[in-house]
């Protein structure tokens, strides 16, 4: 054969191959039933967990995939990516005819494409200090969340285990603000799903976005090595890590390795996670596009799984809203922040308004979202790390604490409660009101809780004006319904008072002020 004739054959062969993984799309297979004879995946810390929180120990979505179906579908050249107690399948890829196979196989209940664009949040802090009267410096997000609350009761994460699932953990070990994690052993596991065999997890960078897991664990636990210097709220937690995601060229959704990061978590005993991801728009097919009306706490398959580890598994998930607040074809939360269970965390400027890039909840849920939120100009990615802290200090308090008994601490600490909205949720989450609801839930109302009150405002009057201290700077959101923004804005008061005129479009207006929070209802 002439070198001619050879190169023509490699060459067609290339392009053959080539055209083969091309025409590949990467889906999840889900199966009808599974092995439930075997030993169920989860540790002694996980069943103790459970047991603590009055759940089932062992559940059947603790049990493995049926070994027989993965290996028929091997035989066929299918390769497993993930696979997934929870969701019960795998994760692979597919040529059209392996798909029209594998649609045909018996035991097969569901095959769902996995093609979305991850959202990511540019992540650049700007620390901005603030002295306290024991020199102790802290961003201003520290202060809005009244960390002062969590210093005197001596709250600072310390027992509490976090599992943090994000884009890559470049510079960790070099970072000034996390030495503390390597000298203590804090660090207790790390799980790479883009790159397994990857040993380097701190010191090598494969993509651009391999540094934003390392500005999300400083918002959780940074702080200098004299203490004097606090990024985070959890400066005692542990961690556990998990890279699920990269920023190069893969446009196609992992999500199937979030969901196994999850199962690892959790089959660890690891009950609070902080995942600053999200799922919306997608590219390679427009066809299996998520659609802004999926972000509804069901559709996804990260969001089924989300639900499955907040209803079933006992645990506390702590995600970023979005970043598509600006967007005009979206604006929405992204998925799994739709999941009525999880936590989603939206994005304050300094007056405590919502920022033009945090995404708002849907008007068709029939539950706020987001959940909570807080100062944050670099994205959402950053205002969930600080949510996480001060939630791995309420555990600290109350290691007994349930989820929902978290999440309703939570909202009913914050600034807007109980006049939550779909710009940001029930508001800024508080300290010593968290703590003074975990030590006296049923005793209402207190000094250190919202004082709140409902103007309503007769059908024939056309103004209503509402006293308020003289040089203070309030926030008002004007809503179409109870829990539906139309707009917002921060107001200077000035002669003691401001007055709200009606607008046909407003029904209800919330006026966020230092002393009190008031719902005008225009009749």
């Amino acid at each position: 054969m002439t070198r001619v004739g050879q190169f023509l054959i490699n060459f067609f062969l290339f392009v053959f191959v080539s055209l083969q993984g091309y025409s590949q799309q990467k889906y999840w297979v889900l199966f009808k039933d599974k092995e439930l004879n075997t030993k169920a995946a989860i540790s002694e810390k996980c069943k103790e967990n459970r047991k603590t929180l009055g759940i089932p120990e062992i559940q059947a979505s603790d049990f493995p995939v049926n070994k027989t179906y993965i290996s028929q579908l091997q035989a066929q050249g299918i390769s497993v990516i993930n696979q997934t107690r929870w969701l019960n399948g795998i994760s692979t890829y597919l040529t059209p005819s392996q798909l029209q196979y594998t649609k045909s196989l018996f035991f097969v209940q569901e095959i769902v494409p996995i093609d979305s664009k991850l959202i990511l949040a540019k992540t650049s802090p700007t620390l901005e200090p603030l002295k306290s009267k024991d020199d102790l410096r802290v961003d201003f997000v520290m202060k809005q969340v009244g960390i002062e609350g969590f210093l005197q009761a001596g709250l600072n994460g310390k027992g509490v285990t976090i599992g943090v699932i994000d884009a890559g953990y470049y510079g960790v070990s070099e970072s000034p603000a996390l030495g503390h994690l390597f000298t203590e052993n804090r660090i207790l596991g790390i799980h790479d799903y883009i790159n397994p065999k990857k040993t380097n997890h701190f010191d090598e960078r494969e993509t651009s976005s391999d540094f934003h897991g390392t500005e999300v664990l400083a918002a959780i636990t940074g702080k200098s090595q004299d203490n004097k210097l606090l990024l985070g709220l959890a400066t005692q937690a542990n961690f556990y890590l998990a890279r699920t995601d990269t920023g190069g060229r893969e446009f196609r959704g992992e999500e199937d390795n979030w969901v196994a990061a999850m199962e690892w978590m959790d089959s660890l005993g690891v009950r609070l996670i902080n995942t600053s991801l999200g799922y919306a728009k997608g590219f390679s097919n427009s066809k299996e596009d998520y659609k802004p009306e999926q972000m509804n706490g069901s559709t996804s398959i990260i969001a089924r799984a989300a639900k499955m580890a907040t209803e079933e598994k006992g645990m506390i998930v702590v995600v970023s809203a979005g970043n598509e607040g600006d967007d005009r074809d979206w604006r929405i939360i992204s998925t799994p922040a739709d999941v009525e269970g999880t936590i989603a965390v939206g994005a304050t400027n300094e007056a405590g308004l919502k920022m033009g890039y945090s995404s708002i909840g849907p008007d068709f849920l029939d539950y706020v979202k987001p959940n909570v939120a807080c100062y944050s100009l670099y994205g959402t990615s950053l205002a969930a790390p600080v949510i996480t802290g001060f939630i791995a200090c309420m555990l600290q308090a109350n290691p007994k604490l349930t989820n929902k008994e978290i999440k309703g601490y939570l909202q009913k600490s914050s600034s807007l409660y109980p006049f939550g909205n779909n710009f940001i949720g029930f508001g800024i989450p508080n300290a010593s009101k968290a703590i003074d609801l975990m030590q006296n839930p049923a005793r209402e109302p207190l000094e250190t809780r919202n004082i709140t009150r409902t103007i309503s405002v007769a059908e024939n009057d056309q103004q209503v004006e509402i006293a308020v201290k003289e040089g203070e700077t309030i926030a008002v959101f004007y809503k179409k319904t109870p829990f539906l923004v139309l707009s917002q804005d921060a107001q200077k008061v000035r002669h003691n008072s401001i007055v709200l005129k009606r607008n046909s479009k407003v029904k209800h207006t919330t006026v966020v002020t230092k002393e009190e929070v008031i719902e005008v209802i225009w009749l």
